[in-house]
């Protein structure tokens, strides 16, 4: 894995200095992160299934792409940017709301993060990064909480929190 820096923050977002990404989710400490979610024309939700050989987390579903902002990137160009890294699409996003949450994954990893969250629409496909998605699928919104509700261990841990904030603010728009 490269040496990427993340932002640390404090609980209302304000910029606090950087660290090294594994050796921030190895302490736990907050630091604030992108969360991307693609639906096309028929509010099917494009789901990613991270590539196994991530360091956490491989194999499991997931929203369509997630990441951290570099140091001094806005979080608008960093979600565009992981969406072009991860799922080879170029859109423009829409910030929808932000999130707090503390969840531990694989490996005593923590996801301790303030995240940002984005929306976008398109009829394109992907072209997957093997690096970064093993597969991916569309599913509408009904499909995805039977699942969720059947099958959570299928699911990133992060997933399962933000996923319930997607659908209620979907559900403020229409």
């Amino acid at each position: 894995m490269d040496n990427i820096e993340v932002i640390l923050v404090d609980e209302q977002d304000n910029p606090l200095g950087k660290m090294e990404k594994l050796e921030a989710h190895r302490k736990g400490l907050l630091h604030r992160a992108i969360t991307v979610y693609v639906f096309n024309s028929q509010q099917q939700l494009m789901l990613q299934q991270r590539a196994l050989s991530k360091y956490h987390c491989g194999g499991l579903w997931s929203n369509t792409c997630c990441g951290h902002p570099f140091p001094n990137e806005n979080t608008q160009h960093a979600a565009e940017r992981r969406l072009g890294e991860e799922m080879g699409l170029s859109l423009t996003l829409r910030k929808v709301t932000q999130t707090y949450y503390n969840l531990p994954v694989t490996d005593g990893l923590v996801e301790h993060e303030y995240g940002h969250i984005f929306m976008g629409y398109t009829e394109q496909l992907p072209i997957l990064n093997p690096e970064e998605a093993e597969n991916y699928r569309f599913a509408s919104l009904p499909e995805i909480e039977q699942e969720l509700a059947a099958y959570p261990e299928r699911f990133t841990p992060w997933f399962k929190t933000t996923f319930p904030r997607i659908v209620k603010q979907l559900a403020l728009v229409a």
